[in-house]
């Protein structure tokens, strides 16, 4: 069976790829910084909880022992946890608040990715699916017929455009697995105020990167509709 981490699953989109691939077969750990929202979610949904803050060494490093503990291996790392940030006038945000975002949305995902990678390598098909942008993508947000030219999210956007390169060159650097980038679009979550489509919607690009075959794509940065310009 494809045992599967999903960071930051107690809620959102998160929550809906944990609850997509349970249906799906997978034997999926929820991570979550919130003990009890984590439990709640593993609970609804007939998985397993382990607690992790993807800011701290020691949480994420305890983590991985945990996981490695009882399942043994992991066959799929989503790295979905992330943060908005400070949205305003652009005079307003300071080092501190881009340090904030930078911690959560792209050193989360190497101190994750590194502390899963020995777990990751005792599976005979292993996947990383890395949930990025459209807000980083440079064709995206200079488009004027997309959605994502629309605003501005300074912090968000630099974030999710370094988590979509750290993807491809991870992808160049890790033969040995499948590395890919997700755009769930703009979801109707807390970090959109509801605006945009269904969670469900916004999670069949993560659910899609995460059941690829040993034959998938790497490297790539998709949507539901298919391949997205970097």
């Amino acid at each position: 069976m494809t045992a599967t981490f999903i960071t930051g699953a107690n809620k959102s989109l998160g929550l809906e790829t944990a609850r997509r691939l349970v249906e799906a077969g997978h034997t999926v750990v929820v991570g979550a910084r919130d003990a009890e929202r984590g439990r709640a979610a593993a609970a609804s949904l007939g998985a397993r909880f382990v607690r992790i803050d993807v800011t701290d060494d020691a949480s994420v490093e305890a983590a991985a022992a945990d996981v490695a503990a009882h399942e043994g291996a992991i066959d799929v790392l989503v790295n979905n946890a992330g943060v908005l940030g400070r949205v305003g006038p652009v005079e307003e945000y300071t080092a501190a608040d881009m340090s904030a975002v930078l911690d959560v949305n792209v050193v989360g995902v190497v101190r994750v990715t590194h502390a899963f990678l020995p777990l990751l390598r005792k599976s005979s098909h292993p996947v990383i699916v890395n949930v990025s942008s459209g807000m980083g993508s440079f064709g995206m947000t200079q488009d004027p017929d997309r959605i994502e030219s629309r605003y501005a999210l300074p912090l968000y956007a630099a974030s999710k455009a370094a988590v979509t390169m750290l993807t491809t060159q991870y992808a160049r650097e890790l033969k040995d697995m499948k590395v890919n980038a997700a755009d769930p679009g703009q979801t109707a979550t807390d970090f959109t105020g509801g605006v945009g489509h269904s969670v469900a919607e916004g999670a069949e690009s993560i659910v899609a990167l995460a059941t690829i075959g040993p034959d998938g794509p790497t490297g790539q940065f998709v949507d539901r509709s298919g391949t997205l310009p970097w």
